[in-house]
C-alpha cells in the first residue's frame, strides 16, 4: 500500500508569513541570498512548569521541505501583491529546498534554551521555512508533551486519545493525535490519524445510539448482536446506577447465557463524579459475576483529574482523554522559536551572531555548536552540554571534565567517569534527507525507553520538579561572553 500523509494532494509552501517573503526578496535583491547562515530552534520554558518536553513534529518538517515548491497559482498571486520583483518570483517558480537540517531525534527528551533544531541553508531559504518550522514544532511537542503527562497520572492504566472534536481544526486533530501517541496513550479514536500513522484505533459508543432506540435495554442488545467482541456500554444516557448498569449487567448476562465469550466487555462513564460511580460500578459489576468487565471513563479529564479520581479510589481501566490534551487547555502556548546563530565569512567559517535582551532569558546562544547529553556510571542524564564547533569526545569525560554552570559562572565544576550522546544529528543535506524515517511507534517506543531508563523520576514530578541542567564547555562560555563584551562596548 502507498505510504499516505495528510500533505498529499495539497501543497503548503506557501504557509508563511509575509515578512519572510519580503526578508527574502531584500537578500535577493542586495545578492545577499547565497550567503550561507545558521538558526536555531529553541523553547524557553517548559509546559505547564514541568521538568521536560518531548520533541515531535520532525517528521512533518521535512516533509514540507521536500515537497516545498512555488506553482503558478501561488506566484500569480504574489506578483499580484506588488511586493517583490520579477527577478525574485522566477526564482521563485523553480525553486527547492538545498539547505541542511540538523536535529535531535523525534520524541528525544528535551530542556529549554538548547538548539533542538538547526538549520544551515543560504538566507532565501533559511528565512522562508519559519513558521512551518515553528508550527509543527509547537503544536506537536505542546500535545506530546501534555498526553505524557496525562499518561504518567493515569499509572500505567492506558489512555485513548478522544480529542479530535474539540481540536482546532482537521490538521490539529490528524497531527494531534499523532503527538498524543509519541506521548504515550495507546491509540486514538481519530480514524484518519489511525489510517496515516498506524496509530491503533478504538471507540464505544455514542449517546445517540442510546437515544435513538425505544429503550436503554434495546440499544444495549442491539449493540451487543453487531459488537460481541467489542463490547463496551454507555451507560451515563439516563441513569448510571438505576438504569444504564442494571441494563449493561442483564446484556452481559444474556451473553454469558448464549455462550458468547466477549474479547473485551464493559462499560463507560462519561459524566458525573467518576471516582464515586466508578466504585459503585465496580461493586455492582463484581457481585453480578462480572470481575473482568471493563470500567472506562471520559468527561474533560487532565492529568489533575486523574489523579484525583485515582487518588479518591476510583476503579477505572482505562481514561478516554480529549479536549484537555488534544488542546493542551492549562498551558497552550508552547513558545518555540527561530533565531540567526552565525553568518558563514569569506572563508567559509561561520561568525557567532546572538540576540541580546533586555529580559536575560532571551539572550540566545551564539554560534554553531553541538549538544550532548551527559550520563552518570548509572546511565541516568545528569545534564546537556553544549559546546562549540570543537567537538567534546567520550574520553574526556572518563576523567575530570571542567564545566560551566552558566547559572553559577564562579563554581568550578567538573564531570567525572561520564558517557555523553550527542543530541543532534544531520537528518537533511542539501535537500535531500538522510535520517532513517523512523515509524510513529518506534518514536513512542523511544520517549518510554528515555523515561523509564535515562531520565530522573525527581524530572517527571508534576510539582517542583528538578530542573536539568543546561552547561557550557569552558570554551563555548569564554565566547559567548567576549561577544556580549563586545557587543555592550560597541
Amino acid at each position: 500500500m502507498k505510504p499516505f500523509t495528510v500533505y498529499d494532494k495539497r501543497n503548503l509552501s506557501m504557509m508563511m508569513d509575509l515578512y519572510e517573503l519580503t526578508m527574502a526578496n531584500g537578500y535577493f535583491a542586495t545578492e545577499a541570498n547565497e550567503t550561507l547562515v545558521a538558526f536555531d530552534v529553541f523553547y524557553r520554558k517548559n509546559p505547564d512548569n514541568g521538568g521536560f518536553a518531548i520533541f515531535a513534529g520532525l517528521e512533518q518538517i521535512l516533509e514540507y521541505l521536500e515537497g516545498m515548491h512555488f506553482d503558478e497559482d501561488d506566484i500569480a498571486y504574489l506578483r499580484s501583491l506588488n511586493l517583490f520583483s520579477e527577478e525574485f518570483l522566477s526564482y521563485l517558480s523553480s525553486f527547492h529546498f538545498t539547505g541542511d537540517i540538523y536535529a535531535f531525534s523525534e520524541g528525544t527528551v528535551m530542556y529549554p534554551n538548547e538548539p533542538i533544531i538547526t538549520v544551515v541553508a543560504n538566507l532565501v531559504e533559511a528565512q522562508m521555512i519559519e513558521t512551518e518550522i515553528l508550527s509543527q514544532v509547537n503544536h506537536q511537542s505542546l500535545v506530546a508533551t501534555k498526553a505524557n503527562r496525562v499518561v504518567r497520572a493515569a499509572s500505567g492504566k492506558p489512555v485513548s486519545d478522544f480529542g479530535a472534536r474539540r481540536a482546532h481544526n482537521n490538521d490539529a486533530a490528524i497531527y494531534g493525535a499523532r503527538a498524543c501517541y509519541i506521548g504515550g496513550v495507546s491509540g486514538t479514536a481519530t480514524v484518519s490519524a489511525g489510517q496515516a500513522f498506524d496509530i491503533p484505533v478504538g471507540g464505544t459508543m455514542a449517546h445517540s445510539w442510546v437515544m435513538f432506540h425505544e429503550d436503554e435495554l434495546t440499544a444495549f442488545r442491539k449493540f451487543a448482536e453487531i459488537y460481541p467482541d467489542n463490547c463496551i456500554l454507555l451507560v451515563d444516557t439516563y441513569d448510571v446506577l438505576r438504569s444504564g448498569l442494571p441494563n449493561a449487567i442483564q446484556v452481559f448476562k444474556e451473553m454469558k447465557a448464549k455462550g458468547i465469550a466477549s474479547r473485551s466487555y464493559g462499560i463507560r462513564l462519561d459524566s458525573g463524579d467518576l471516582a464515586y460511580l466508578s466504585r459503585e460500578t465496580r461493586k455492582m459489576l463484581d457481585d453480578a459475576g462480572f470481575p473482568d468487565a471493563k470500567i472506562i471513563v471520559s468527561n474533560s479529564l487532565d492529568e489533575y483529574t486523574i489523579t484525583s479520581i485515582l487518588d479518591q479510589g476510583g476503579c477505572i481501566d482505562s481514561f478516554g482523554v480529549g479536549e484537555r490534551m488534544i488542546t493542551a487547555k492549562s498551558d497552550p502556548v508552547f513558545g518555540a522559536v527561530y533565531k540567526l546563530c552565525a553568518v558563514s565569512r569569506p572563508d567559509g567559517s561561520f561568525a557567532p551572531r546572538i540576540k541580546i535582551s533586555e529580559t536575560v532569558a532571551k539572550i540566545t546562544n551564539p554560534g554553531l555548536k553541538h549538544v550532548y547529553r551527559i550520563y552518570n556510571e548509572s546511565g541516568k542524564a545528569i545534564a546537556d552540554l553544549i559546546s562549540g564547533e570543537e567537538r567534546v569526545s567520550p574520553e574526556e569525560l572518563k576523567s575530570r571534565f571542567r564545566f560551566i554552570d552558566p547559572d553559577r559562572p564562579w563554581k568550578k565544576m567538573y564531570f567525572e567517569n561520564c558517557t555523553l550522546r550527542e543530541l543532534q544529528v544531520p537528518v537533511m543535506k542539501h535537500g535531500v534527507r538522510v535520517d532513517d524515517r523512523p515509524t510513529v511507534r518506534q518514536i513512542a517506543s523511544y520517549v518510554r525507553s528515555q523515561l523509564t531508563n535515562e531520565i530522573w523520576e525527581e524530572e517527571q514530578r508534576f510539582e517542583n520538579p528538578h530542573a536539568h541542567y543546561l552547561d557550557m564547555t569552558p570554551e563555548y562560555y569564554a565566547m559567548k561572553m567576549a561577544l556580549l563584551e563586545e557587543l555592550h562596548n560597541g
